[in-house]
């Protein structure tokens, strides 16, 4: 009997230090590294899930802008991070699918990481000019087809979601069209309503202004479901492109050891943010709805993003490190 006692005491000598942590948690502001640039849609959306965050946890977040390297720097800083609740970070799809995808990076965007929750996500848009003479993606594909090495489309950049997504729309459709990266979505843009390009497949949130102009035409989106903002478009999946549902997301993760009670908490305040009423209002600046997951739901879509993006760059022979 004596010794139960003993073993029992030992037992909650070693379970109160982190029983009595997870307790107190947070005792102190955290930091939450943005690997952009202050100023962009990423970056709003942090600041605006932050802000509410802070607030159901009792304490703020301090937003720290990593942009070097194209996220590589902010994966590095948050993965050697202690793991103890005070530094995350919010990957998105290029931090935590299409950059590992595509080069070698100093960082395993599984293994060095814990998964606390999706925040949400925005389609992206197969646009074309409007000179286009294409209505909807059959006639599109005809047109490309027609017009063997005639019609060229850009993206944001060699590796990025805008080049991806198209590439998986070659591969689908068996349609050849020429490759023009630009460094960033801007210019990418511009060329495209200048008709320097032809075709893209942006982030709804850049194409939305030229969409409601006129300048640039919508044939379809990619997601399980249509976009609230463009009713009238079909799915990319509706249409027979079964599995085509990349998405442009976000999501909150910490470094790897992240104890189970305190990722618990995180993810229970996350969920509660994307819940309330007004965030999806705030967040439709950026087309983003909010996407609530439970930490493992987060870590498999991490997971599954990483391998689609992966198989792609495997079969369109992308690899932007050699």
């Amino acid at each position: 009997m004596q010794r139960r006692h003993l073993l029992q005491a030992a037992s909650a000598a070693i379970a109160a230090p982190h029983l009595a942590f997870a307790q107190g948690y947070p005792a102190k502001p955290i930091r939450y590294i943005v690997p952009v640039a202050a100023g962009g849609g990423n970056d709003m959306i942090a600041r605006v899930v932050a802000e509410r965050w802070g607030r159901l946890l009792g304490q703020s977040f301090v937003v720290d802008n990593q942009s070097g390297g194209g996220g590589v720097v902010a994966c590095q800083t948050t993965a050697r991070a202690a793991p103890d609740g005070y530094t995350l970070m919010q990957g998105y799809v290029a931090t935590h699918g299409t950059t590992p995808a595509t080069r070698r990076v100093s960082y395993d965007a599984i293994k060095d990481f814990t998964p606390i929750g999706m925040i949400g996500a925005t389609p992206n848009v197969l646009a074309v000019n409007a000179e286009v003479p294409a209505k909807n993606v059959k006639e599109f594909i005809d047109y490309v087809k027609r017009s063997p090495g005639k019609v060229s489309y850009g993206s944001a950049g060699a590796g990025s979601l805008t080049h991806l997504t198209m590439e998986l729309f070659k591969q689908e459709t068996g349609a050849f069209m020429l490759h023009i990266p630009y460094r960033g979505i801007a210019p990418a843009i511009n060329d495209l309503l200048g008709g320097q390009t032809q075709a893209m497949f942006p982030g709804l949130a850049a194409a939305l202004p030229h969409l409601r102009s006129g300048r640039m035409r919508a044939l379809a989106v990619t997601g399980k479901q249509r976009s609230a903002q463009l009713k009238d478009v079909p799915t990319m999946e509706e249409i027979g492109f079964k599995g085509f549902d990349a998405m442009q997301w976000y999501g909150s993760v910490g470094p790897a050891g992240l104890p189970a009670d305190i990722v618990a908490r995180l993810n229970e305040t996350q969920v509660a943010v994307l819940k309330a009423p007004d965030l999806a209002e705030k967040l439709s600046a950026e087309a983003v709805e909010p996407w609530p997951m439970t930490p493992e739901q987060f870590g498999q879509y991490i997971g599954a993003e990483i391998a689609r993006w992966t198989a792609l760059a495997k079969a369109r022979n992308i690899r932007l490190d050699e």
